[in-house]
């Protein structure tokens, strides 16, 4: 496969993620700053802000920090790169270039995606909720139609690929974000047990917390369910695990030279410190710290996938 058709697959697919991982910090944010026991609205929102890196832009506009200004801000300006708008945009575009290599009914549901955000666009957002359920029904179609439809060779795989990268990056900045707002002195009240519902929820890891530890919620142990739970579908080491997978199911010409041995080295080694890492050992280096290890070395990742399958010429 052409090193431009690979990329463009693999960031149509992380768009789309990136999308919906969008949504899904705004969900988190919104629901949180509803609640009375609210510390601070303004915290709750700027969090997104905060996770997506566009905290400079926003505050440079001098727009008031507000849920309409947000939501426009994050959803529907296509100004910010960082926007859903901008980030199906972006998907849509992939996904026109490379229309030869996905199905019919992979281009029809991206393409229609794109087409109702612009009339969303137009007449604004009424209901923040049906919004964000409507963002991630269109993924959740997409990513329905590309697994039941695509033949299993490298499109699926760099597919695929993207998703996992984008998701992983995703659960670990919304982790970690969460966290450093529970201050330590409040890790049991009444508000964080909301706060880390929200998360839990925003993650559709909430059901899966219950089947894991009946218990209530508390931070030690949704850090374990989202950083070291394999049967997760959005923890870190079931991203990581995915990942490891697909690699060596991507063809590559001139196997005694294989562009992709660094990517492949990378990921077993990130996999396997998950694997055999457990959640106190997270916790005694601190979980800010070893996140940001985490990000880090994903980040190493994406990069040795671009330089090995994205740019070869």
């Amino acid at each position: 496969m052409l090193s431009r058709t690979a990329a463009q697959l693999y960031w149509m697919s992380r768009y789309l993620e990136r999308a919906e991982n969008l949504v899904r910090m705004l969900d988190v944010a919104h629901t949180l700053s509803l609640l009375p026991q609210s510390r601070s609205a303004a915290a709750e929102w700027s969090a997104p802000l905060v996770v997506t890196g566009v905290l400079e832009d926003f505050t440079a506009r001098g727009t008031p920090l507000t849920t309409g200004h947000l939501i426009d801000y994050m959803a529907l300006d296509q100004a910010n790169p960082a926007s859903i708008l901008g980030c199906l945009k972006a998907a849509r575009e992939n996904a026109h270039a490379v229309r030869g290599q996905i199905t019919a009914e992979m281009w029809e549901a991206i393409n229609t995606t794109w087409l109702e955000a612009r009339e969303r666009q137009q007449r604004g957002i009424t209901s923040v909720s049906e919004f964000f359920d409507w963002v991630k029904e269109r993924s959740h179609l997409f990513r329905g139609a590309t697994y039941g439809t695509l033949q299993r060779n490298d499109a699926y795989c760099f597919i695929r690929l993207g998703t996992f990268i984008e998701r992983a990056d995703n659960t670990a900045r919304m982790l970690d974000v969460r966290a450093k707002l529970i201050a330590p002195e409040h890790a049991e009240s009444a508000r964080d047990y909301y706060a880390w519902s929200a998360l839990l929820r925003a993650l559709s890891a909430f059901e899966a917390y219950h089947a894991a530890f009946r218990d209530t919620l508390e931070g030690r142990r949704v850090t374990e369910l989202l950083v070291l739970r394999p049967d997760v579908p959005r923890s870190l080491r079931a991203c990581c695990d995915e990942i490891r997978a697909i690699l060596p199911q991507i063809e590559t010409r001139g196997s005694d030279n294989d562009p992709g041995r660094t990517v492949k080295m990378l990921a077993e080694k990130l996999a396997i410190r998950l694997k055999y890492c457990n959640v106190d050992e997270v916790l005694q280096r601190g979980l800010h710290v070893f996140l940001s290890e985490f990000l880090d070395e994903a980040h190493r990742l994406g990069e040795s996938i671009r330089t090995a399958y994205l740019e070869t010429v």
